[in-house]
């Protein structure tokens, strides 16, 4: 990365290296926290005596919020600064963590899920818009691919160590350790982006096109629905593979841990390789919209077969597929995000994303759900499995024929106002 400048004035290498660093320990953080209920639900669904349905909607009520706050964290990117819209998101989903080790009833913990989707609805259109001004196309692959490895190792520090936690002290004590912990992120955030996100608001000289300049562009919709489809099926796994493992698959909390967190390490690794991979061949002279998609159609077509072989395979093979599933939704999530940073460019990457990864995260209503409901009604993960793999396949129709091309929208030249619009 070279060093960029806000409003005139330079950012050295070292700090614009430290901000992609803590964004993605950032996503790291917003993974391990969300993904806590998940790993701890075979033991709370006992203790306070839930059924399966009821799991699926404390696992989807996160999404009831997260959805549609990507919308306002998008404005609020552009109205206060991606950095200070990031310092407040992850301050108050630190918090709602911390408040799940005292719930003792269903309701307590719904209200908390409530709350931790709307603060963590930050961090994808706040990162995106950071990175949409720091960086040219041919290096977002890696900066994505080093956020998107967070987003996968949270959930493998989440399920590994949280699992193994929870099987030595039980359920709570983990979500007040990882609250805790989340609020110190904070300390070096702060440290490193108070003057950035100073001399970003004094910057804030054109306007971001409107919310619906944004809609109007058959590209936010075919990428909205590509965002669905790859959406679906991680959340699928992130929200289910613990109690599959442990109730389908008859593995122990700690024995569940260890695979899931492999399933995850597989994913982080393949992140940051085909976000490099994706760098070079881009440097190299690939176009933007012949390197994305053939990242994009291939992996949505693998992470299909992956998870559809697991409707069908017996425990060995379906671990295999669960692992191959996992190297897939890598060679997808750099580019994810590298897409809509590319197709909005700097002026309007915060709104962009949070439109886009809100509609994107109505799969997170829908897969935690749909999955519940369809296991409490065939008593087998087998339909569940099928469905996802199913999903997947709208990935290749929204990115490869969704997207007609991956390069940048020209927007209509602002008029007057710093202020950002609504």
């Amino acid at each position: 990365m070279t060093a960029q400048a806000v409003a005139g004035r330079p950012i050295s290498e070292g700090r614009t290296q430290a901000i992609v660093a803590l964004m993605a320990l950032a996503v790291f953080i917003n993974y391990v926290d969300r993904g806590n209920l998940a790993t701890a639900a075979p033991l709370i669904k006992d203790q306070l005596k839930l059924n399966n349905t009821q799991v699926g909607l404390l696992l989807s009520a996160f999404f009831w919020v997260y959805a549609p706050g990507q919308v306002l964290a998008g404005w609020l990117a552009e109205k206060i600064t991606a950095y200070r819209a990031l310092s407040l998101g992850l301050g108050l989903w630190a918090l709602a963590t911390l408040g799940s080790g005292l719930a003792g009833s269903f309701a307590v913990l719904l209200a908390l899920r409530l709350l931790l989707g709307l603060g963590e609805a930050v961090a994808f259109p706040c990162s995106s818009k950071v990175l949409a001004e720091f960086l040219p196309s041919h290096r977002l692959g890696h900066a994505n691919g080093l956020i998107g490895a967070g987003l996968a190792i949270g959930p493998a520090v989440g399920t590994l160590l949280g699992g193994l936690l929870i099987a030595r002290a039980g359920w709570r004590p983990s979500f007040f350790i990882f609250g805790a912990v989340s609020l110190l992120w904070l300390v070096p955030w702060l440290a490193v982006t108070g003057g950035v996100a100073r001399q970003a608001q004094a910057q804030r000289s054109a306007r971001a096109p409107s919310f619906a300049a944004i809609l109007r562009q058959p590209s936010l919709w075919g990428a909205a629905l590509g965002h669905f489809a790859a959406n679906y099926t991680l959340y699928f796994v992130i929200s289910w593979l613990p109690t599959y493992l442990v109730k389908a698959r008859g593995f122990s909390v700690a024995q569940m841990a260890g695979i899931g967190g492999a399933i995850y390490l597989v994913y982080a690794a393949s992140c940051l390789v085909c976000g490099w991979i994706c760098d070079r061949w881009m440097r190299a002279g690939g176009s933007d919209t012949r390197v994305r998609k053939t990242f994009m159609v291939t992996g949505h077509l693998g992470a299909a077969a992956s998870l559809a072989a697991c409707a069908v395979a017996g425990p060995t093979g379906a671990l295999a597929s669960l692992l191959a599933a996992g190297l897939f939704f890598g060679m997808t999530t750099p580019n994810i995000f590298a897409i809509g940073q590319t197709l909005a460019g700097p002026r309007a990457a915060g709104k962009w994303m949070g439109v886009q990864n809100g509609l994107g995260n109505i799969a997170g209503i829908v897969a935690p759900l749909l999955t519940g409901l369809v296991v409490d009604r065939t008593g087998s993960f087998v339909w569940p499995f099928a469905i996802t793999g199913a999903v997947s396949l709208l990935g290749v129709i929204g990115w490869g024929l969704g997207v007609a091309r991956v390069a940048p929208v020209v927007w209509p030249a602002p008029r007057g106002a710093p202020e950002a619009s609504l």
